[in-house]
């Protein structure tokens, strides 16, 4: 189905034309035969499907197009500040040529701004929990006036032990028979449903099963290799593969800063993100790689969901994830939007017990490669301490060599289980500035 066919309002798809949209999505065209007339809906559907479009459109034609709905505004709750970025700027895109102020609350960032914003008035209010609550306990912000809440991944949400927060946030908003409440996650658990029945009126269940686990266009492929050449091995599969952008996976953050030092050492221009870093400089760091300054980002879990690159090429696992899932969630930032990709994972002695788990969970093999002597490329770092290759780095680390991890699902136990909550749960607060009012609900372009 073509969003031509949907009657949408004429600048909303305006907007959906101008990114690029032409034809729904499956997840899409199943969520709108319901959610356009107001129904609640519970979606079962991976990440990098179209969710947010969904919801986002939802919202925007029904604000658009229904008059009880003028005064109303919508909420959206996502587990970390990467993805409710994400969804920021779709809506921006999205919604380019309709007079809604969108604006996203999470931490990292002072509240001074923010307030601001919440003075000034805003449509549609995405955030992460603990800033949202933050806000509701100071009284800066008030649920009741909410048309429209999506819980996106929400499986995500309660992994990350968010599912007391958003009781607290459902508690304080309209009853479920006079809000329309979306809730999307990647398996629509025992909590899912529990949550459903408890805070919503009527759902439709809407389930999205992929043929497989991962994308048919990602090319996945895995060497074996020592601990002490996997930083060779790296270095010869980037010359090889020469890809226009590289998203680079560790399962800690001291090894993330390592991995990017020693990459910069060779001659490779990289940065790393991990959660310690304040959020203005994430930011900053993710809008260069996204706009191809940074060809090369390293990165601890923080980032294996909500952030999207446009036509990332390779993804690498420096190290193999002890978490099946995150293996999954780490390669689907490849191939998104039916494009293709590749995923080439380092399985060496510490981290390859996990391999086994993840294979099941996809049902399949990833094919072995052998690394011969050619691929493995001279490294300029080779014997330096991390210390010495510091002066590499366009940042200086934080302290902390550990990372928050959450239980595996279907592995082995965790090793070397140290570090802060912050990278397991990141959160909080972004500002936007208020622009000009135009005719909300007019269906032509205001001059």
């Amino acid at each position: 189905m073509k969003f031509t066919e949907l009657g949408l309002n004429e600048n909303l798809l305006k907007g959906i034309t101008e990114a690029g949209y032409t034809e729904c999505m499956p997840v899409q065209e199943a969520s709108f035969a319901h959610t356009l007339s107001g129904r609640d809906a519970c979606v079962q559907s991976q990440t990098g499907t179209g969710k947010t479009a969904a919801f986002l459109i939802t919202i925007f034609q029904r604000l658009l197009a229904e008059e009880h709905l003028t005064n109303r505004k919508a909420l959206i709750v996502a587990p970390t500040r990467e993805l409710a970025s994400q969804i920021e700027q779709e809506a921006r895109l999205i919604g380019k040529h309709l007079d809604f102020t969108i604006g996203a609350f999470f931490g990292g960032v002072g509240y001074q701004q923010q307030e601001q914003l919440l003075k000034e008035g805003v449509d549609l209010i995405i955030g992460t929990p603990g800033r949202l609550l933050d806000f509701l306990q100071s009284r800066k912000m008030s649920f009741q006036s909410m048309g429209f809440l999506v819980i996106d991944e929400a499986d995500r949400l309660f992994d990350m032990g968010f599912l007391p927060d958003l009781r607290r946030i459902l508690r304080k908003m309209p009853p479920a028979a006079k809000r329309q409440t979306m809730l999307y996650s990647a398996t629509l658990n025992f909590r899912a449903r529990e949550l459903s029945w408890e805070y919503m009126h009527d759902p439709v269940e809407i389930k999205i099963e992929p043929q497989k686990v991962t994308a048919d266009n990602v090319t996945q492929e895995i060497y074996h290799v020592a601990k002490n050449e996997k930083m060779s091995l790296l270095l010869g599969i980037l010359k090889r593969e020469h890809p226009d952008n590289t998203l680079i996976f560790t399962n800690t953050k001291h090894v993330a800063v390592e991995v990017a030092a020693r990459l910069s050492a060779n001659g490779f221009t990289c940065q790393y993100i991990i959660g310690d870093l304040p959020q203005q400089k994430r930011l900053q760091i993710i809008g260069d790689v996204k706009s191809g300054k940074i060809p090369i980002l390293v990165a601890t879990n923080v980032a294996s969901r909500g952030l999207h690159i446009d036509e990332l090429d390779l993804v690498v696992n420096y190290d193999l994830p002890e978490d099946r899932e995150d293996y999954v969630h780490r390669i689907g930032r490849t191939a998104r939007a039916g494009n293709s990709g590749k995923a080439i994972s380092l399985a060496c002695d510490e981290y390859v017990f996990s391999l086994e788990a993840i294979e099941s969970f996809m049902n399949m093999k990833i094919p072995v490669l052998w690394a011969d002597e050619e691929l493995f490329a001279e490294d300029l770092s080779q014997g330096r301490s991390l210390k010495s290759l510091i002066g590499h780095l366009p940042q200086r680390p934080l302290r902390g060599r550990g990372e928050t991890r959450r239980p595996p699902r279907g592995g082995a136990p965790r090793r070397h289980a140290t570090g802060s909550r912050e990278e397991k749960s990141p959160d909080r607060s972004n500002r936007r500035s208020r622009g000009p009012r135009k005719h909300r609900g007019s269906s032509t372009p205001t001059p």
